[in-house]
């Protein structure tokens, strides 16, 4: 027959099983509210029964159950939902930053209408017009004088303000790397924990509950995935590079640059190449800086350079009612003090670039003449060379439409005396210095007879900056290239605020005297407002303004309504996860329930073994 003493450890092992499943169900309700927490759930199974040979027949059970035994204690976690989530984190992350910052940027543009950039501007070439009609009014040049100095102030304002969001972009890009380093090494430290309990037999369940929130965490940072290389090896990935693979973890790290204002890179720590991100917070402050804050800056940049080079243009040539001439309204700041703008960009105490801004062609064109000749002109772009062809039946306005509707870093136009213009943009590549030609050639003869920019044709007579003394191969005037962030500098010229007189407001005689009543000059000045001078991509200063605006308040438009879609996405996901893992005080409370009665009923089955014993043992034969 069985043993005697089986229905105690049957007893025992049922009332191990239901204390165990009483005290998982409380370790859920102190939980409820602990972040990343997963409930738990005892899983039981039948334990082995006693095998009875002897009682093998057909009318008799073969076997006699021994009652129940704990086989693990779970997490009730949806993998597949949570590598979802993770990957969808980075998303939402990534648009809510962008929101965020567009604000800003938003309220930079959305200045009081009396003190804004475009209200002044407006008021600048106004005052030229009233000017040209008083050209020997002291107060009406007085007036020209305040109002760009109200201009350049509010040029200047907006400036800082775009780069004060910079310089909050790159703080916030130093502490989320601190993060993410963070993370990557506390994960890989509880990889460590898991697998040492795991190899004791054990479901370190709140070890990996902390491990997945802290993936959670990371996922908002940067784009990440998760898998398995086996049972143990839990591994993260950063947009296909390891990040943590088992115990080990990679890093980043900052590294200072000189391009892009200065601003820090990100690179792996141990190879140090650059790292990258497509998403999450870490992506977008990245794209919000290098690009977005970087865009802005340079279109304010090239309004201004712009803008100072043609009014000085004009200035120049004009001359003042105490008859100097010669003088630029507004200072320019070069970049070198070398008249050929050669330069030593690698620092090796050798002249090795040339930095020229404008070349200005020798020969007077007609915009209607067709220039009868064929070939290519290559000018540097964005990423390598454009080339931009013109044909014989071709216009001189033809070509120079042509320059400007292609990608290439330089745009052209015709200036007050017909000739052909020449000019660098900002550059897309942070390598690349802003306002600096980098590279014209010409197959034919247009750009190296026809217009006077080049001394001759074929890639042998290019121009190429990447060697000093470049401008040999110009036939063209030039101008050597300014400093960085014109935007930030601008001011009105010293002598022309010392003296109002200077202020030009005619041509002068051919005895190099100012004629009374003269006011061509300003009236000059006062149409480059409507001219089609060629500002980066916009062809005339109201362009840009229109322009500028609206791009921000699209891309703001756009980085609010991607963020509500993502928060509607994520709160779907969450809540199923939720309903799957998160913890029901009610639930855990029946369960309670029911687990105390079961060990109520075990103990009683307890009692009555003990009572059969009894009776056998004490009291059987008396």
């Amino acid at each position: 027959m069985a043993n005697s003493f089986a229905g105690i450890e049957l007893g025992k092992r049922s009332l191990m099983a239901h204390s165990t499943q009483i005290t998982t169900a409380g370790h859920n309700i102190s939980n409820a509210d602990t972040e990343g927490y997963t409930r738990q759930r005892v899983n039981v199974k039948t334990f082995d029964p006693i095998y009875r040979p002897d009682l093998e027949r057909a009318e008799t059970p073969g076997q006699i159950g021994q009652g129940t035994s704990i086989e693990s204690i779970t997490r009730l976690r949806d993998e597949l939902l949570d590598q979802r989530i993770v990957a969808q984190g980075s998303q939402e992350s990534y648009w809510s930053t962008r929101e965020k910052y567009y604000t800003m940027i938003e309220q930079v543009y959305n200045e009081p209408n009396e003190v804004s950039v475009r209200t002044n501007m407006d008021k600048f070439w106004t005052s030229w017009q009233e000017l040209s009609v008083y050209p020997e009014s002291k107060a009406a040049r007085q007036a020209v004088v305040t109002r760009a100095e109200s201009l350049t102030e509010s040029i200047q304002q907006r400036y800082k303000s775009l780069s004060g969001i910079g310089e909050l972009l790159n703080g916030d890009i130093e502490a989320t790397v601190k993060q993410v380093n963070e993370y990557s090494k506390q994960i890989a430290a509880i990889n460590s924990e898991i697998v040492r309990s795991k190899a004791m037999g054990d479901n370190p369940n709140d070890l990996m509950d902390r491990r997945d929130l802290l993936v959670d965490k990371l996922s908002q940072l940067v784009n990440v995935t998760t898998d398995r290389r086996d049972s143990d090896e839990f591994m993260v990935h950063v947009d296909g590079q390891v990040l943590v693979q088992g115990s080990k973890a990679r890093t980043f790290d900052l590294v200072a640059t000189t391009d892009n204002n200065a601003y820090s890179k990100i690179v792996w720590n141990d190879t140090e190449n650059d790292a990258h991100f497509s998403s999450g917070t870490l992506g977008a402050l990245l794209e919000l800086r290098d690009s977005d804050i970087r865009s802005e800056i340079q279109s304010l940049n090239t309004m201004t350079m712009n803008f100072v080079d043609l009014v000085n243009d004009v200035h120049r040539a004009g001359i003042g009612a105490n008859n100097v001439s010669g003088l630029d309204f507004f200072t320019q700041h070069p970049f070198v003090t070398d008249v050929n703008g050669n330069y030593d960009r690698n620092g090796d105490g050798t002249a090795d670039t040339s930095y020229i801004f404008r070349f200005t062609g020798t020969n007077t064109l007609n915009p209607q003449d067709k220039v009868g000749l064929e070939g290519v002109m290559t000018f540097s772009g964005k990423s390598g060379a454009v080339n931009v062809p013109y044909y014989a039946t071709d216009t001189i306005a033809d070509v120079v439409n042509r320059i400007n509707d292609s990608d290439g870093e330089v745009k052209a136009y015709l200036d007050r005396n017909s000739h052909l213009v020449l000019k660098a943009t900002t550059a897309q590549n942070a390598e690349n210095p802003d306002f600096v030609i980098r590279h014209v050639e010409d197959s034919g003869l247009f750009l190296a007879g026809y217009a006077g920019v080049l001394r001759g044709s074929g890639a042998e007579n290019a121009y190429d900056f990447a060697q000093a003394d470049a401008v040999n191969a110009l036939q063209a005037q030039f101008a050597v290239a300014p400093v960085l962030n014109p935007s930030a500098y601008v001011a009105v010229n010293e002598a022309v605020r010392g003296d109002v007189l200077s202020v030009a407001t005619g041509f002068p005689t051919g005895r190099g005297l100012a004629m009374s009543g003269d006011g061509r000059a300003a009236v000059e000045i006062a149409s480059i407002r409507n001219s089609m001078v060629m500002i980066g991509k916009d062809r005339s200063f109201d362009e840009y303004f229109a322009n500028s605006v609206t791009n921000v308040g699209l891309k703001g438009e756009q980085a609010e309504t991607n963020m509500l879609s993502q928060n509607a996405i994520m709160n779907d996901l969450r809540d199923l996860r939720d309903s799957i893992s998160g913890v029901n005080i009610d639930e855990e409370l029946a369960d309670i329930i029911k687990f105390q009665h079961g060990y109520n009923a075990a103990a009683k089955f307890v009692t009555v073994i003990d009572e059969m014993l009894d009776t056998v043992i004490n009291r059987l034969g008396v």
